[in-house]
């Protein structure tokens, strides 16, 4: 069968780059997060476009992940790794010119002493990755004479914006690293969007740049065309699917579409008991996903076309990777990463 055809608009996503690179002051520099194969957009091409927007800081979360990063931008361009460095990583970061950001007492005592570039990141309150304050305070000396290319933090709850954590997070960043010359950084995308005192010395965004939420001003980056496979009349009172979960209430036109769970549309997806309620798209007009989500087809109601379309649209102006998050109870993150490598991929310059 013929499959999906996903198509990423580059020139939206420096245009979603540019507008979040004004929202700090011109001594702050813009980064970018490319991690998880530039959020399904392909790191490659991805970071190569916002290269030449200008960006010169990448941020990945494995070494593995870097490669792509490094074939696709200037040698001086700067690239992070988040998950910092093991024995394993040692030749992939040495060879590609990348940059572990590290998280352990134990990583700074092997990689300081190396006199290879390195970053610190900090826990300030998220208890995910990086040295703890009483951590930090006692490497102190130790990393700043060894010259941290920057020290950063992560904020938990930055698409809150009145979450109290955030306040908490900022303050115990400032305690920590008050006075030091190493470049800083605590935001990506929501705390660009927190304000100046979140930006220190570089913002690293990342949903935003791919269309996404809490970016409510992005520009969407990502767009999905499903081929029609098969249509067909079913009569009121016949099902559709699997646990014959939807019947007909009227003689209906449906349209059996190439895409499915394996391709990360989730099964949830097809929960019409939520307010959520996925639509495909001709053109303008929607028409209603029926039946449950299987592994690599869906089932679309088109009665009230006027023709039998050969394409319908998943992904559109009209619904966003944000609009399916919601359908399937999770977050835009989830759907722009699990976009499988069956789509045939498009860029539009």
């Amino acid at each position: 069968m013929a499959v999906a055809t996903l198509t990423i608009d580059l020139t939206a996503l420096t245009d979603n780059w540019r507008a979040l690179d004004v929202k700090s002051a011109p001594s702050v520099q813009t980064a970018a997060v490319v991690k998880a194969d530039g959020y399904g957009c392909g790191a490659g091409r991805v970071s190569a476009a916002l290269s030449k927007a200008g960006a010169k800081t990448f941020f990945v979360a494995a070494a593995e992940e870097g490669i792509a990063v490094r074939q696709n931008t200037p040698n001086d361009t700067k690239i992070f790794v988040f998950s910092g460095c093991c024995d394993a990583d040692h030749q992939i970061l040495k060879a590609n010119n990348l940059i572990p950001l590290l998280n352990s007492p134990e990583q700074v005592n092997h990689f300081t002493s190396t006199g290879e570039k390195f970053g610190v990141q900090l826990d300030t309150g998220m208890n995910r990755l990086g040295l703890e304050p009483n951590e930090f305070n006692a490497l102190r000396d130790q990393i700043i004479t060894a010259d941290p290319q920057i020290i950063m933090s992560h904020l938990a709850c930055a698409d809150e914006p009145n979450h109290p954590q955030n306040a908490q997070q900022h303050a115990s960043f400032r305690e920590m690293t008050d006075g030091l010359t190493a470049p800083k950084s605590l935001a990506a995308t929501g705390g660009t969007l927190l304000g100046a005192d979140y930006h220190f010395d570089l913002t690293r965004p990342g949903v935003g740049l791919y269309g996404g939420a809490p970016f409510t001003d992005a520009k969407p980056v990502v767009s999905v065309s499903v081929p029609v496979i098969q249509t067909r009349i079913v009569e009121i009172g016949e099902t559709v699917g699997y646990a014959a979960f939807w019947t007909a209430k009227r003689t209906s036109k449906t349209a059996t579409i190439a895409v499915g769970y394996a391709d990360g549309l989730t099964r949830q997806m097809g929960n019409h008991t939520n307010d959520h309620r996925v639509n495909l798209y001709a053109g303008g007009t929607p028409c209603p996903l029926i039946g449950r989500v299987s592994m690599d087809m869906i089932t679309v109601d088109i009665t009230d076309l006027d023709h039998i379309p050969t394409h319908l649209d998943i992904l559109t102006p009209h619904q966003t990777v944000d609009d399916l998050a919601n359908a399937a109870g999770t977050i835009g993150y989830e759907i722009l990463t699990s976009l499988g490598a069956r789509y045939n991929r498009v860029y539009k310059a």
